[in-house]
């Protein structure tokens, strides 16, 4: 009898494991799929008004100031769209775990507009760069962007090479 319940008892903790494994690897899939989908939208179509749902309301850039809020973030990307024409922002890799997710990416396009109060210089950049992200619930709570701005200004025309 001590045996039956001994391997019933395992059987049900292996179970749970198995289930909880595949839970997790559900959500960090479907982080992936949402996410991806987001930045396509957002930077390549240009249609911002995907991040109103995307992000939760009190989601957090890590930047330098950090920026808070959905709507300040969403004024932060904004910039990238009526900065750059020709955008293309193409996901290189991408892996999740849980709700934790890294992005590896490159950022094209020409300096036709306000940037960040950086007035267009008609010049090419091309980017790489990753992203750290929290996503809970199917919303957007942290990032933070990895990059080099150094080459970024350069191709910009605003730094010595």
């Amino acid at each position: 009898m001590k045996k039956i319940l001994f391997t019933a008892f395992v059987s049900t903790l292996l179970f749970a494991c198995n289930n909880e494994a595949a839970k997790k690897e559900k959500i960090a899939n479907d982080n992936i799929k949402f996410y991806s989908n987001v930045w396509e939208v957002a930077i390549n179509e240009g249609r911002l008004s995907i991040l109103d749902t995307a992000y939760a309301a009190d989601a957090v850039l890590h930047t330098k100031p950090e920026i808070k809020g959905k709507e300040n973030c969403k004024s932060y990307y904004a910039n990238y769209v009526t900065g750059f024409s020709n955008r293309q922002f193409i996901v290189k890799d991408i892996f999740a775990q849980g709700n934790k997710l890294t992005k590896y990416w490159e950022f094209k396009g020409k300096h036709t507009g306000n940037f960040f109060g950086i007035p267009a210089t008609n010049k090419d950049i091309d980017v790489i760069g990753c992203t750290i992200a929290t996503i809970v619930d199917g919303k957007i709570t942290e990032e933070q962007d990895f990059f080099d701005n150094l080459e970024f200004m350069q191709q910009l025309g605003l730094m010595p090479r």
